[in-house]
């Protein structure tokens, strides 16, 4: 018993440092939701070529309700904002690359010993490794800075502010200093069909539509047509840029009205259940099994086992250094084969870990009544589709909070930016099945099925409520996340303790999952 004490102690100092680590490293990670409101941006700028007869008023407010009064400026507002962002970003990484950089340095000028010497290697030869990593990582983000200035130029032009988005462009081609890069190449391009004087090179328009996308692309050869005065291809982009101005006012109306008219509804429910509670206390909806605890028959040590070996050291740990072990790495495969990669890792780290929890808990069978409940017959949809309602504006307004506080920063989940490009409909099936499928049986059986019924031995049933709720937001190692998964977790805990039943959780939490999927997918659709 001491044995398995002291081991389990060990990992848990190892499963807190990662997790420690890794919410660091989030950090300095920038948020899919910077991403996501860019493409929601591009939608909006699509939208504004959309061409109204002088007759349809009603339908041209209807558009500036969508697309809002100034649209470029806004755009070029939300541009700049993500140019702002993703610079810390690569402070950040610079910062730690030159710390590890310092590091090496510093055990270079050190006469070591024999021993030293080999454990030296080892430990030069990590950082070696990591510093090739953020040396990436920089340079994929001045990628993505320069790109972001060639677009914030474009809007200028759109503006007809000449000079500001030729003073960008000169700039973009100054901070690179190299010709024969995409990104100089297009700026030189930009400059020249801006200019006083136009002048258009023979591979422009091949240049123009290999290096830019969506409405970017179109707002540029329109301006190369207009140079080269080409009114039957300005004709046919004009036709063109109408139907796809019309896609995007489906699109954006789709991913904004179904959560807002979710969310209104979810709010109007909340007020009524909250009135409810008020005048009824316990006969209420809310007040259903509010105090009622489950019977635990095993003690704290079984809830820290399966925890930290069941959840974290297979997942954080054991999985990952085994698939290091095997040399293999999907980074360089297809979207679809990714996709797959993460499914199956997802699948055998939920094999493991509730196997983890069976074994743990096989000396207690049978359990008392109310454990690990599916119960198919019982009202579980009312349940979870109406908690995931409620979910909707509250975690909504939870994440607006949060992203004041962080600002664009902390990371996020990055099977969502695999998501977010996933424009396979293959790779996208194999993506949900592992996010509203996979995830929400392995993790409602392990924070809502075990942890939460067994923290009620030791606090009340809201108490256990928050504490399972923190821990889910915490096993998901991103740190901007931690409060919007936290209220998320908490209202999965409360559907959880009212139903008694392990299918309203996951109902709820494939919900939430596939919405957000849906989004990444229609956002993703039109790249630019």
């Amino acid at each position: 018993m001491i044995i398995k004490r002291l081991i389990l102690a060990l990992l848990t100092v190892l499963a807190i440092a990662r997790i420690i680590s890794s919410l660091g490293d989030s950090l300095s990670q920038p948020q899919i939701q910077s991403r996501l409101e860019l493409y929601q941006t591009n939608l909006v700028l699509r939208i504004t070529e959309f061409s109204v007869e002088e007759e349809q008023a009603n339908l041209q407010n209807a558009l500036d309700s969508l697309v809002g009064k100034q649209p470029l400026e806004a755009a070029e507002k939300q541009y700049k904002k993500a140019r702002q962002q993703i610079a810390v970003s690569r402070e950040n990484f610079q910062a730690q690359l030159d710390k590890l950089s310092s590091k090496v340095n510093t055990n270079n000028n050190i006469e070591p010993s024999n021993l030293e010497i080999i454990a030296d290697s080892q430990t030069n030869e990590i950082i070696s490794l990591q510093q090739q990593e953020l040396t990436k990582q920089v340079a994929e983000i001045n990628s993505f800075i320069n790109e972001l200035d060639i677009k914030i130029g474009i809007l200028n032009a759109a503006q007809d502010d000449i000079d500001e988005a030729i003073s960008v462009w000169n700039k973009t081609i100054e901070r690179i200093n190299n010709p024969q890069d995409k990104f100089a190449r297009t700026a030189k391009i930009l400059k020249n069909l801006w200019s006083e004087s136009p002048q258009v090179t023979t591979q422009a328009e091949s240049i123009i539509n290999n290096n830019l996308a969506g409405w970017f692309q179109n707002r540029v050869l329109k301006q190369l047509y207009i140079v080269e005065n080409r009114q039957s291809d300005l004709s046919n982009l004009q036709k063109k840029e109408q139907e796809l101005a019309e896609k995007a006012i489906l699109k954006l109306a789709l991913i904004s009205s179904i959560p807002f008219l979710g969310g209104i509804t979810g709010f109007i429910l909340l007020i009524i259940l909250l009135v409810q509670w008020v005048w009824k206390k316990e006969e209420s909806v809310l007040g259903t099994n509010s105090n009622t605890a489950w019977t635990t028959p095993w003690d704290w040590e079984i809830i820290w086992q399966v925890l930290i070996v069941g959840f974290f050291f297979i997942g954080q740990f054991l999985l990952p250094f085994i698939l290091g072990l095997s040399g293999f790495n999907p980074v360089n495969y297809s979207l679809r084969f990714k996709a797959l990669y993460v499914l199956a890792t997802y699948i055998l780290m939920s094999i493991s870990g509730i196997a983890v929890l069976y074994f743990s808990i096989k000396s207690f069978l049978p359990l008392p009544e109310n454990w690990f409940r599916f119960k198919w017959l019982s009202n579980w949809f009312v349940w979870g589709f109406g908690g995931y309602l409620i979910a909707l504006p509250l975690v909504l307004i939870v994440s607006l909070i949060n992203q004041q506080i962080w600002q664009g920063q902390g990371g996020s989940n990055p099977l969502l930016f695999l998501a977010l490009q996933a424009q396979d409909k293959v790779a996208l099936a194999i993506f949900f099945i592992t996010a509203s499928v996979a995830a929400p049986i392995f993790e409602e059986i392990m924070f809502r099925g075990f942890l939460l019924p067994s923290l009620t031995r030791y606090v009340p049933v809201w108490s256990s409520i928050v504490i399972s709720g923190l821990i889910f937001a915490i096993a998901h190692l991103s740190l901007s996340e931690v409060l919007p998964l936290a209220t998320l977790g908490i209202i999965l805990g409360f559907v959880y303790t009212r139903s008694r039943n392990l299918l309203a959780p996951m109902l709820l939490h494939s919900l939430w999952n596939s919405g957000t999927l849906l989004s990444l997918f229609i956002l993703g659709s039109d790249l630019g």
